[in-house]
């Protein structure tokens, strides 16, 4: 995996980020969703490599990535926080701008960006999410049964932190095989790599610190751009599963697209064969999709 693709482990003040990095042409942050690592990207990496420099990061708490000390209000795993890092990562890296995709809790942070540092991010594209405050404003039976890790990871340490600990090939497993992708696209190496993660009770924890954050601080962020009409300026490509929740639960609002326009100026998107893990379901398709929008006008 990531063949022609240096390590790098970047220190920052507050904590390490481990990222791949590849390519030749302008610059383009991809970040990972749970349970997964930058690993996601292997495939969409390789075909995305000729067109662009390719910056392939774990968040932190995730992967490789260090694990910094939480607190009572969550912050150090808000969104913000872990957006701060990516534009510190990438300006050590040379990169004063870049574009940015992210799936699942790397879109959150990537939208994140978007509106913090609006200077810096040129592009932004989110797969298969609408905006935290969004989802949770429209939370129903359907979120808190079809995507448990909203509700259970969010609940007081150590609930979620122990179950997870005894059991994180059920956690991994679970998720690949539930979310609308067939289980099958994981190869064993992929499946380990994503179980191993998991293994390591420091980043269990900081796993868990950051759906404390979405549930809570996350919200709070979102609650204030609304109120003050911050918007995300630049491109926004929306992508999300055609076979997931996406595409039918906010249908009657006009669906995904409907919902980012509240949030941003320029979006465009479509929903995507697959289910929630498309991105390594259909790495072929979701590439060509990110680079036409990222090397377009």
């Amino acid at each position: 995996m990531f063949a022609g693709f240096r390590a790098a482990s970047i220190e920052l003040d507050a904590t390490t980020i481990f990222a791949r990095v590849g390519g030749t042409g302008p610059p383009l942050l991809l970040l990972h969703g749970f349970p997964q690592t930058h690993v996601m990207w292997r495939d969409i990496a390789a075909a995305l490599a000729p067109r662009f420099t390719v910056i392939a990061a774990d968040l932190r708490g995730y992967g490789q990535s260090g694990c910094p000390a939480s607190s009572a209000d969550h912050a150090p795993y808000a969104k913000r926080a872990m957006a701060r890092d990516m534009v510190l990562v990438m300006k050590r890296l040379g990169f004063e701008q870049f574009m940015a995709a992210g799936h699942d809790r790397g879109g959150r942070v990537a939208y994140r960006l978007a509106l913090d540092h609006p200077d810096k991010v040129s592009k932004v594209a989110i797969l298969d999410v609408i905006p935290t405050a969004a989802a949770w404003d429209r939370a129903d039976a359907r979120l808190a049964l079809g995507f448990w890790p909203w509700s259970l990871l969010a609940q007081p340490e150590p609930l979620p932190e122990r179950l997870i600990g005894v059991a994180p090939d059920a956690v991994v497993d679970d998720a690949i095989a539930q979310w609308g992708s067939s289980a099958g696209i994981f190869s064993e190496a992929v499946r380990a790599a994503y179980i191993d993660a998991l293994r390591d009770p420091a980043h269990v924890h900081a796993i868990c610190e950051e759906y404390r954050a979405a549930a809570t601080i996350d919200r709070e962020h979102n609650a204030l751009d609304q109120a003050t009409g911050r918007r995300i300026k630049c491109p926004l490509l929306a992508l999300w599963s055609g076979q997931g929740g996406l595409e039918n639960w906010y249908a009657d609002e006009g669906g995904p697209l409907s919902i980012w326009r509240k949030w941003a100026d320029r979006v465009e998107g479509n929903a995507v064969e697959g289910g929630h893990f498309f991105p390594e379901e259909h790495p072929r398709q979701t590439a060509a999709a990110l680079s036409q929008f990222f090397a377009g006008n």
